[in-house]
This record gives structure tokens, C-alpha cells and sequence, in this order.
């Protein structure tokens, strides 16, 4: 679906990705975490032809993304962050960018529309942030494109909204198609993302399954700090900690401890993951 090799990209003299490689496959939802300021919204604008590479390569489906072919467009759906609708009837919108889209859904939008309770009768500008952002999040995954970017989708969403929002995107993934989001609100997606990417200044960290993060890493608690972790942090009642699998032993997954050790460690978890 996705494939970046020797990825080079910076902002006149500000680098931002030196000889990055990555590669994504359909039928999963990935999670693009990272510290501010790494380039996660530059890499969703590169993978969908809104910025040119300085060198090395990116394919989309076969495409090269600043090309912004017909054929490539209409298969790619991107939300940015902060994300302001048009000053025109929300089902309007639909109806009108529908057609660009060939596997687009009306029905599917009207389902979205009623499940994320929003009303498709009003103008964007009539309605909140919140609203707007679930409009068009019901409007990308109606387009049933081969590939979704999702630049924080939860920020602005209450709790239902967010539960909601899990719902219909593992939902609309299938095997022919990939989404990735972006995020900061890993606890809003947790069960959700899998595979994660971590990104770092110029380099990725960490592309790993949930299943291979656990092969290789412990998640676990104590009632005392270890000091030999990984990553080790005071919770209520004890400590959560992150250290290598020695024991082959299952747990869950805590992606925000995992973030965390990632980055204290990211000599270690490139020899840990590399193997």
C-alpha cells in the first residue's frame, strides 16, 4: 500500500527526515505517534502529495503522491487537524465531492451522520468544531478510499464521540485498504491502532504489530520500583513497568508506557526490534 525508502524532507534549512524508510500494508490501522515537532503531519502530507520530497522515494498504491493523479486522488482520503467545513449545507457537501469518489457510499453518510448524531441539514459553519470533525470523518470513511490519513481525529470529540469514533473506524477497514492516524490521544484509539510507528527527528523508531511488541516486550506491575526497566512509572497502588520478554510471558500492551520506554531507549529498542 505504502512504501517510503531513503525518505529526505526538510523546511529550507530545518530537516526533517533523513533517509527515512517505511513501509505500510493494507488491512490495518496504523498509529503514527511521536513528540512534537518529529514530522508526523509533514508524513501525512507527503504520503498524499501535499508536499514534495527532497529525494529518495514514496509510493501510494503504485503512485508517486505529488504527482496528485486522478487515479491516486480518488483513492486517498486526508483529514487535517484542524479541519474547517465550507460555508455550504453539510449533505450538500456530500452529495457534490461524492462524485469524485467512485466507491462512494450516500447511504453509508447518512448512517455515519445519524450514528454520530450530527445533522446534515445544517451549514458547516453552523456547526461546533466537534461537529464539524465528525461530519467529515463520516464523509471520508463514506468514500471507502483505499487509504484514510487521520491527523488527530479525536481531538474535539467528547466521550461518546470517541467511542463512537473507534466504532465506525475499525468498522470501515477492510482488507483492501489502510488508515493511519495521528495522534497525541493514544488512551481515545488504544484498542484500536495496530501496528504502531513511532517516529523520532529523522529516524523511525519503532513499526512494530501489537502482537510483536509483545513478543519482545513485558508489560507489567509492581508493587516496587525496578530499577533495571526499561521504563518504570508510579500508578496508583504500585508501578507499571516495561522491560525486555525474557520469559516469553503475555500481557496487554500499555501504548503509552510503550511510547514512553521507546523514547528513553531507542538505541535498545532498535536492537530488540532488529533482531
Amino acid at each position: 500500500m505504502v512504501t517510503i525508502e531513503n525518505l529526505n524532507f526538510n523546511y529550507s534549512n530545518h530537516p526533517v527526515f533523513k533517509d527515512i524508510t517505511l513501509s505500510l500494508e493494507a488491512g490495518k490501522i496504523y498509529g503514527l505517534l511521536g513528540q512534537n515537532g518529529v514530522g508526523k503531519t509533514t508524513l501525512l502530507k507527503i504520503m498524499c502529495g501535499l508536499l514534495k520530497l527532497k529525494s529518495g522515494g514514496c509510493k501510494i498504491m503504485g503512485y508517486t503522491p505529488f504527482d496528485r493523479k486522478p487515479g491516486f486522488l480518488q483513492e486517498l482520503f486526508f483529514i487535517p487537524e484542524d479541519f474547517t467545513g465550507p460555508d455550504i449545507v453539510v449533505n450538500d457537501f456530500a452529495r457534490l465531492r461524492g462524485e469524485f469518489y467512485p466507491h462512494y457510499d450516500a447511504n453509508k453518510f447518512i448512517r455515519l451522520m445519524t450514528d454520530f448524531d450530527v445533522n446534515g441539514n445544517s451549514k458547516f459553519t453552523k456547526l461546533s468544531f466537534g461537529q464539524q470533525k465528525k461530519a467529515i470523518i463520516a464523509f471520508a470513511l463514506s468514500t471507502n478510499t483505499k487509504l484514510i490519513l487521520l491527523d488527530e481525529p479525536s481531538n474535539g470529540l467528547d466521550i461518546p464521540s470517541k467511542s463512537q469514533l473507534r466504532k465506525v473506524i475499525s468498522q470501515a477497514c477492510t482488507d483492501e485498504s489502510c488508515i493511519v492516524i495521528s495522534t497525541h490521544q493514544v488512551r481515545d484509539l488504544e484498542n484500536l491502532i495496530d501496528p504502531i510507528i513511532i517516529l523520532d527527528k529523522n529516524a523511525v523508531l519503532l513499526n512494530e504489530s501489537i502482537e510483536g511488541i509483545s513478543q519482545k516486550l513485558c508489560f507489567s506491575f509492581s508493587s516496587v520500583p525496578v530499577s533495571d526497566a526499561l521504563y518504570c512509572e508510579p500508578t496508583l497502588g504500585g508501578y507499571l513497568v516495561v522491560n525486555r520478554n525474557l520469559t516469553n510471558e503475555e500481557s496487554k500492551v500499555n501504548i503509552e508506557a510503550l511510547f514512553n520506554a521507546v523514547l528513553l531507549n531507542k538505541q535498545t529498542i532498535r536492537q530488540i526490534f532488529n533482531k
